[in-house]
């Protein structure tokens, strides 16, 4: 594919638009919040368009809204819980993976949603649940996170569930978030372009067309995520905590819709 051929658009003008609305609407809350803009993206898209034709660039896009905020939340990283979540998910997305080759996928993605949806019901109607970050408990959220990262791609999810619970400042949660996502992003980006498509392949990733998509959809996610930053600046810790509660049970509830859907029509 030439360089004019990828500028040519991946999709008809109306759908591009409404898909360029969806990846806007998914920077804005990756660039207050930290996270959700793949959860977000795949249910807006998914709508026009066969997720298999995103995804991949999805994962591009993932580390580019990373690098891109990285600069602005290098300071706020909290290092110590870096450290052990990164190590939780590098042993425990494995297993998560592995795990699907005994157990039906759509149930334990419908539960493990259920769960998580009740667990920021829960904590947005007022429990009270505080973490003590020792080592134990940095370590046991790396492995939780990267368990359900590997079984049901929502670590991220059940990752901010977890730090919602703890007394760290919305800054430095949401910094944690962005390094992680990064890491787990770069490694989902690595493994998914090694894994050939067929005899001849090069991988899935390293393809022109997903090249074309991301093209496409990068100004919105960065018009997004600049939009996003500016509002998070203006919100309070109590503010910030009540908006991601809101937003992770929109977003375990979406994971379930899906799940559901897939086993009424699957």
């Amino acid at each position: 594919m030439t360089a004019a051929e990828l500028l040519v658009p991946p999709l008809s003008p109306v759908l591009l638009a409404y898909s360029l609305c969806v990846v806007f609407a998914a920077g804005v809350v990756r660039g207050f919040a930290g996270f959700g803009f793949s959860a977000i993206t795949v249910a807006g898209m998914s709508l026009v368009i066969s997720p298999a034709l995103v995804v991949p660039a999805i994962f591009m896009l993932e580390v580019l809204a990373s690098l891109s905020q990285l600069r602005g939340i290098s300071r706020d990283v909290d290092m110590p819980w870096l450290g052990w979540l990164v190590l939780g998910n590098l042993l425990f997305i494995p297993l998560g993976v592995a795990l699907l080759a005994w157990l039906p996928e759509t149930p334990l993605r419908l539960l493990i949603g259920a769960l998580l949806m009740a667990a920021a019901l829960l904590l947005r109607a007022g429990a009270r649940a505080a973490l003590v970050p020792t080592r134990a408990v940095r370590f046991a959220a790396g492995l939780v996170s990267g368990f359900i990262n590997g079984v049901a791609a929502i670590g991220g999810i059940a990752l901010a569930v977890l730090l919602s619970t703890t007394a760290m400042p919305p800054a430095t949660l949401r910094a944690t978030m962005i390094a992680l996502l990064l890491f787990s992003d770069l490694v989902s980006l690595a493994s998914a372009a090694l894994m050939p498509t067929g005899p001849h392949a090069a991988g899935q990733l390293l393809g022109t067309d997903t090249v074309r998509w991301a093209l496409w959809l990068a100004p919105a996610m960065l018009a997004g995520i600049w939009w996003g930053q500016r509002s998070f600046r203006g919100v309070s810790p109590a503010q910030f905590r009540r908006h991601v509660l809101n937003l992770l049970i929109v977003l375990a509830a979406v994971s379930v819709l899906r799940s559901i859907a897939a086993l009424a029509w699957g």
